[in-house]
């Protein structure tokens, strides 16, 4: 009698099991997408913990940064700019904490040592007791624009001095 009563607990976990299994297929599908989306953002996207080092990177920042993003995880966010930018990223940081978001434009450091020219949004997270954990570093590499910005100035200061003389 006691098989009996093992084999129906068997049975019923077993279905019990089953059920679970195909609950969180959806889940982990879900995830995946979410991270390959994550991973093939045009714009750069960091989680900055709340001690201030990189928890996660997509591979768009690392790319802005002529880096890989496994070498990014565990550093100093600031790393990410030039010593004289850091002042400016501060200030930007400390307003950020007050209002909870606040964007600016910075030099970037690559690792080659050339610059980005980037646009950062930052956005400050808190848990559900609303206590600090990190913020979100967004980044866009404005680089080019800014290439194409300083080549049309160049050009019309060219034109002003042709058209004085």
């Amino acid at each position: 009698m006691l098989w009996l009563y093992l084999l129906g607990a068997v049975t019923v976990l077993s279905i019990a099991l089953r059920r679970v299994v195909h609950r969180q297929t959806p889940l982990s599908e879900e995830v995946y997408s979410t991270k390959v989306a994550f991973d093939h953002l045009q714009s750069g996207v960091a989680w900055v913990r709340g001690d201030g080092t990189i928890g996660t990177v997509n591979s768009a920042l690392a790319v802005m940064l002529a880096t890989q993003p496994k070498l990014l995880i565990g550093r100093d966010w600031l790393d990410i700019f030039p010593k004289l930018e850091r002042e400016r990223v501060l200030e930007a940081y400390s307003r950020m904490l007050l209002v909870g978001k606040t964007g600016f434009d910075a030099q970037g450091k690559r690792e080659n040592g050339t610059s980005a020219w980037l646009n950062v949004l930052l956005v400050a997270v808190h848990d559900h007791k609303m206590r600090f954990v990190g913020h979100h570093c967004l980044v866009l590499d404005s680089t080019h624009t800014r290439q194409l910005e300083e080549r049309i100035e160049t050009i019309e200061n060219r034109l002003k001095l042709s058209a004085a003389q």
